[in-house]
């Protein structure tokens, strides 16, 4: 089962959605991602495992903005992969849901 947390407001949204995919984890997941807005700019970072993979990968991006979305995934089809965590981009390399 998936799950999905957002975030829009004054603070930095990464933390507050990796906590929120971090509680979302009981539900099942075997990869995370997050789509940060930065003004105009839209940025991804996904990773399979577990939200403390994808936590340590967002490190190394210094994300920043305060509006964003968070995405664990369980797949029903398609390898676990980097590629297949979710958010997908789309193909001009836009992010979907």
């Amino acid at each position: 089962m998936c799950g999905i947390v957002g975030y829009v407001g004054k603070q930095q949204a990464v933390p507050i959605i990796l906590e929120g995919l971090k509680r979302l984890e009981y539900r099942g997941y075997d990869s995370a991602g997050v789509c940060v807005q930065a003004g105009r700019k839209l940025t991804v970072v996904k990773k399979a495992g577990r939200v403390d993979n994808l936590a340590k990968e967002v490190a190394r991006h210094h994300l920043t903005g305060t509006t964003g979305i968070g995405h664990t995934r369980w797949a029903t089809h398609g390898g676990v992969t980097d590629a297949n965590a979710h958010p997908h981009l789309s193909s001009e390399g836009l992010p979907r849901l």
